[in-house]
């Protein structure tokens, strides 16, 4: 017989579950969590200055279990998506840390199922999965997270490959509301620069300092409701036609400031990048830095464009011609 010492123990599992006037969906969400396959160990709660029954709801539906245990942690003023995701976070005491929305519902198998992979394999950093797309009642939509997003089979491929940092350079597909983490890439990760979400930072730097990795399968039921603080569109060709109207100054200064906030963290002591990975980062500032300082005058724009297709860091870092146009016809 096996000697129960020499088993390796098995990972603690906290739910970092942010909420803010979220008592209309919330039930549905904890329940979902109580009747997992695999109970998490600990679920903290971080409300941003509900004004609604939200803790209400969330101490009737927990009530004095023991297991999970429960933080609840309460902002009188509101952090913001982020900063609240970074408290919530900092809280949570288990090995592997899942991301949790207030307004979704979880497969009961997802829990299980995403440890097996942590625990099949050592170096994965995160995990994130697709999801299926639901309206505010429940209802399914018939489209899927990853469908909505366009997701490629050539991204999913790269993902699957070890090269998940090429396809995040170009653009995020990871969902935090999907997504699973060790808590070494928490802490790796520092503190969330203002020019990124939760979620994109935490998936950026695990794809370029480790293992990312993604299942295509949906274990959660995404509500789209409306007031969803981070929600999903599909692009229509009335939304990108939008989009060309829209100004690209702000646009492209974001994207600016990320990716120098990127190349200063892989500059930063105490983390080793890969030499191609490092090369990338730095061409993917510079190719911003690029668009960031094109003319104001659209003719003036042109010569600078094209010189920039020509380096190919248009679909190595962007998406290619639909960003081309975008740099040539936005107002500034």
């Amino acid at each position: 017989m096996e000697n129960p010492s020499n088993m390796t123990p098995r990972p603690t599992v906290s739910v970092a579950l942010c909420t803010h006037n979220g008592d209309a969906f919330l039930r549905s969400q904890l329940e979902s969590i109580l009747n997992q396959t695999r109970v998490p160990d600990e679920i903290v709660i971080s409300d941003d200055a509900s004004t609604d029954a939200t803790l209400a709801v969330a101490a009737e539906v927990l009530g004095d279990r023991v297991n999970p245990s429960l933080i609840v942690l309460h902002n009188a003023t509101a952090l913001g998506v982020t900063s609240n995701f970074a408290q919530a976070l900092a809280a949570c005491s288990g090995d592997l840390l899942t991301l949790c929305d207030q307004d979704d519902v979880w497969d009961p198998t997802k829990i299980e199922r995403m440890i097996a992979e942590f625990e099949a394999r050592p170096n994965l950093l995160l995990l994130h999965t697709d999801a299926r797309i639901v309206g505010s009642t429940g209802q399914p939509t018939g489209e899927s997270l990853f469908g909505t997003l366009r997701v490629s089979i050539d991204e999913k491929r790269s993902v699957h490959g070890g090269d998940a940092y090429k396809v995040l350079l170009r653009r995020n597909i990871v969902t935090g509301a999907t997504a699973m983490l060790r808590r070494e890439l928490f802490e790796r990760a520092g503190s969330f620069p203002s020019s990124w979400v939760h979620d994109e930072w935490l998936a950026m730097v695990a794809a370029v300092s480790g293992e990312m990795d993604l299942l295509e399968t949906s274990l959660i039921d995404y509500r789209q409701h409306g007031t969803n603080e981070i929600g999903v569109s599909t692009l229509t060709l009335h939304t990108g036609f939008g989009r060309l109207r829209t100004s690209r100054s702000a646009r492209n200064a974001r994207l600016f400031n990320r990716a120098r906030s990127l190349a200063e963290w892989i500059a930063s002591p105490g983390f080793e990048v890969p030499n191609q990975v490092s090369r990338r980062i730095i061409e993917k500032l510079e190719h911003e830095r690029v668009r960031s300082a094109l003319p104001v005058g659209r003719a003036r724009r042109l010569r600078p464009v094209l010189a920039e297709w020509g380096t190919g860091r248009y679909s190595n870092y962007g998406l290619g011609l639909q960003d081309v146009l975008r740099d040539l016809v936005q107002p500034a």
